[in-house]
């Protein structure tokens, strides 16, 4: 195949804004490869509304909101290829690949986008004894059979995880006529978006059950009932706190992994808190000229969130191959460090070399608190201060620092909280 300037890998929201923002900033030669054989990744099954409130100030469903950005890259005329797997990205940035009609080919690239996307955390993961008995799914499955498939997976129903995909799972099931018994949640709180909560259990009066876990399942060929049972502050089941709820299916919704296998097998440095690569404020990983952005890089609550990055990040790309792939102060970089009540940030290095522009730090907390402060360090001194009323792991937090923050020379960074 023909080289290309850019290859986008992944055809989902954030893919879709990359490779659109990338062509408006100049860079023409831009190729997406998608293995789906659709545009717009996990958004199209996603049939429920609240998509789109930040990026176009309006409610969506899932398929009207990837529509958007499908038609952006339709009206640039974006070369794509569906139903292309990308199984290797070489040292020198050529793109290995396969699909039905082309078998294995090589794609030389001057620069690469990660926008490969997440996928969910299997039972497997958790543990749980029993069978391995029918009725057993992940939410996203059941998310996709109900949606897409037109096919109910069962009638009664428990599902183990409060994020935001096994609450809006609980309610699409009750809408379709299921009885969804009870919502599990292994933490004292929920994962998922307290609007999310208000509208998918409190409406449908579907009782959560914190600080709970699943112990067994019942059943050989067909889930009979599952036993549940209330967790110390450990994680570990309490005897005597079990309860059995007959039912014929058990939802998993139990985290998501970014999908970085590629990136892995590439060569790229990934973070063991966030399973996503390393990167810079350009979302550049430790491999110049390869860029990641959306869940592959690190699991968002909001899409919106997902195709701003992956706007940054092609405009970032193009920019890139503009200046000729040179990059000769990639390694100047200092560290962003996660501190007191902080699980991590995006990015986790500061390229020094870039002190004109602002820099956006996201980042998670590690537990529920209120009424703290968001500081950073530049060293020993603090450059930022925000309080905050409220703050919870569920929801992604953002500090811009302006280049009047990062005028004065420092080693490294640090995000934390302090109390008021």
């Amino acid at each position: 195949m023909k080289p290309y300037d850019l290859v986008v890998i992944g055809g989902g929201p954030a893919g879709l804004a990359a490779a659109a923002a990338a062509y408006d900033a100049g860079c023409k030669s831009t190729l997406l490869l998608e293995r789906d054989n659709e545009l717009g990744g996990i958004l199209n099954q996603c049939f429920h509304d609240g998509f789109g409130m930040h990026t176009f100030h309006e409610e969506l469903s899932g398929p009207e909101y990837a529509e958007r950005y499908v038609q952006r890259v339709l009206d640039r005329d974006i070369p794509h290829r569906l139903g292309t797997t990308v199984i290797d990205i070489r040292p020198d940035k050529t793109v290995v690949a396969v699909n039905k009609r082309d078998g294995v080919f090589e794609i030389p690239a001057k620069a690469v986008i990660l926008a490969m996307g997440c996928r969910e955390r299997p039972r497997g993961a958790l543990n749980i004894p029993g069978y391995r008995p029918a009725g057993v799914y992940s939410a996203g499955m059941a998310q996709r059979l109900v949606n897409k498939e037109g096919v109910l997976p069962g009638k009664d129903v428990v599902i183990l995880g409060s994020g935001d995909i096994g609450l809006i799972t609980a309610r699409r099931m009750a809408l379709k006529g299921a009885k969804v018994h009870v919502v599990v949640e292994l933490m004292p709180y929920s994962g998922g978006l307290k609007r999310n909560i208000e509208h998918c259990l409190e409406a449908f009066n579907i009782p959560l059950k914190l600080s709970h876990t699943v112990v067994n399942i019942h059943g050989k060929k067909r889930v009979e009932k599952v036993t549940i049972a209330q967790v110390d502050e450990y994680n570990k089941p309490i005897p005597g706190t079990e309860l059995d709820y007959p039912c014929d299916t058990l939802l998993f919704s139990v985290g998501l992994i970014p999908d970085n296998e590629l990136s892995r097998h590439a060569g790229v440095q990934l973070s063991p808190v966030t399973n996503g690569p390393v990167v810079n404020q350009r979302l550049e990983t430790s491999i110049p000229g390869v860029f990641a952005c959306g869940n592959v890089l690190h699991v968002h609550d909001l899409v919106d969130f997902v195709s701003l990055e992956g706007e940054a990040v092609g405009r970032a790309a193009a920019a890139y191959i503009q200046n000729g792939c040179q990059d000769a102060a990639h390694g100047q970089t200092v560290p962003i460090v996660a501190g007191d009540g902080v699980r991590y940030t995006v990015p986790s290095l500061l390229r020094t070399a870039d002190p004109d522009s602002p820099v956006t730090l996201r980042f998670r907390v590690r537990e529920r608190s209120w009424d703290r402060s968001v500081c950073v360090y530049a060293d020993d001194t603090c450059i930022y201060r925000q309080r905050k009323d409220a703050l919870a792991p569920g929801t992604m937090e953002e500090v811009v620092l302006t280049p009047a923050n990062l005028s004065h020379p420092f080693s490294r960074l640090t995000v934390k909280l302090e109390d008021e």
